[in-house]
């Protein structure tokens, strides 16, 4: 384990390599070792397409990316691990794929979690240190973890890069919403878009702004604004955004970290576990909704359940938390 009469020099690798949720969730953890350990160099590796999330980030000294489109870039990857001497890995990740790329590093120790706390629970067999972690929410487990790694103090920090414009964006207020996830069934249905947006249009004059990846094909809803972007434009339309509404993926956590106002919708996760970290959002969850991991091809009832109209009334009680005193007439 590191402690702090280590010298400088020592060498930290973090390895979280996606994806986007995952890695926000894991910014405080290295934070936190990083600020515990000031003298030390603190690597992260991640899949490429993710690397924009941690550019200018204070607590990393350097991104490696891990290349698994073929042979040759694993090779390289792994050979541009192996050209430092790590004292420690911190695998938050829990995969054996994590936990490989990890041991190619060739650290003195790796550390993760027990392997009942695992998704699959061989990787831990490649750990040197395991923690069993009580805490609920993920970022708080990744926090535990990185503990038990070393880190004496723990810093609950999200930072994030800029970004960059991408795509047009309404001149005046808006509300940015991210409809996919990475399972249907935490997905809201696409028809109650159009029905918030006409609440929103009619009673706030703002409009509802539907970001998507490009090549996406959007669904056609009248009165939403498709967005297309990448991470980085992504980044700047939710800072540019006047709050948000989302589901449990990626960009509902970017928000979070960005301390952005708005609604998430929940359905068959526990946002107890999975949730936005901090206060800014408000979690709408149907009392019906029965937790499940399981990734189903259908969006779930409970998503259903949720109507545009609790939505928008959600959100109109945020924005008027958010801005009393400025007279806000919503």
């Amino acid at each position: 384990m590191l402690t702090s009469g280590k010298p400088a020099g020592s060498r930290i690798l973090v390895v979280r390599l996606g994806a986007m949720g995952d890695i926000l969730h894991t910014l405080p953890a290295a934070a936190s070792l990083k600020h515990s350990h000031p003298g030390s160099h603190l690597t992260w590796l991640v899949e490429a397409k993710w690397a924009p999330l941690l550019a200018g980030n204070p607590f990393v000294d350097s991104v490696a990316t891990l290349d698994r489109r073929s042979l040759a870039g694993l090779r390289r990857s792994l050979r541009e691990l192996r050209a430092h001497r790590y004292e420690i890995a911190v695998d938050f990740q829990g995969l054996i794929k994590s936990a490989i790329a990890a041991t190619c590093a060739r650290p003195s120790r790796i550390y993760g979690f027990h392997h009942t706390q695992v998704r699959e629970r061989a990787a831990a067999f490649f750990y040197s240190n395991k923690t069993i972690s009580r805490a609920v929410h993920v970022v708080d487990r990744n926090l535990d973890l990185a503990a038990s790694a070393g880190a004496t103090s723990l810093v609950r920090s999200f930072p994030m890069p800029a970004g960059r414009p991408e795509g047009m964006l309404p001149a005046g207020d808006f509300i940015l919403a991210s409809p996919l996830a990475g399972w249907r069934s935490k997905q809201w249905p696409a028809a109650s878009y159009a029905e918030l947006a006409g609440l929103l249009h009619r009673e706030l004059g703002m409009r509802l702004v539907m970001n998507l990846p490009p090549g996406v094909e959007p669904p056609l809803l009248d009165g939403v604004v498709p967005h297309y972007s990448g991470l980085e434009g992504l980044i700047d339309a939710t800072r540019r955004a006047t709050a948000v509404v989302g589901v449990d993926s990626g960009p509902l956590h970017m928000a979070a970290a960005l301390s952005k106002p708005g609604v998430a919708i929940f359905g068959p996760t526990d946002p107890a576990r999975n949730g936005p970290y901090g206060d800014s959002l408000r979690v709408l969850r149907s009392p019906s909704a029965v937790t499940s991991y399981k990734r189903r091809d259908t969006i779930d009832e409970s998503m259903q359940s949720i109507s545009p109209s609790e939505v928008f009334e959600a959100l109109r009680a945020v924005l008027r938390e958010r801005r009393p005193e400025a007279g806000c007439t919503v």
